[in-house]
């Protein structure tokens, strides 16, 4: 990727294995701040495509702290994604465990700055290459999420 791009690219690793990719143009605290505080993930990370909003988003950014979202909308049930945060070293990495099936991989953000612009990395581990396989189309629902991202640190919040 180069350093500026702002789209996403998709590569599937391995078959356990999926890595996105996506420079911001913004400083890796304000990118970081964007992933780990309540009211800005609710401004961003539910795709607005898919019709549904996050109802609640609860954030213990720390190592071994907890998260939980639930998106929905008016007349259906809500969602849940949780788990916990196995790593959050500020400003350059979080890794969490997504506790809400048997096919729950562990993702790993880093967020890489160069030039006042944020490099940054998201890699899902499943754990099974079918596991992955049940999770198509995961890939489209981050690319639309991380556009969402960049509209947010483009708008004048920080």
């Amino acid at each position: 990727m180069t350093a500026g791009s702002d789209r996403t690219t998709v590569e599937r690793k391995s078959g356990r294995e999926l890595i996105l990719t996506r420079t911001f143009n913004a400083p890796a605290r304000v990118v970081f701040e964007a992933w780990t505080t309540p009211a800005l993930l609710q401004r961003w990370w539910a795709p607005k495509s898919i019709g549904v909003t996050l109802l609640t988003c609860e954030v213990d950014a720390r190592t071994g702290g907890r998260y939980r979202f639930e998106y929905g909308n008016a007349g259906s049930p809500a969602m849940a994604f949780f788990g916990r945060y196995l790593e959050v070293t500020p400003h350059s990495r979080l890794v969490w465990t997504n506790d809400e099936s048997a096919d729950g991989s562990v993702t790993t953000v880093t967020f890489e700055e160069r030039d006042g612009r944020t490099l940054l990395v998201l890699r899902e581990l499943y754990p099974s290459s079918e596991a992955l396989d049940r999770a198509a189309g995961m890939e489209a629902v981050m690319e639309e999420s991380f556009a969402q991202l960049d509209e947010l640190l483009k708008a004048d919040w920080r």
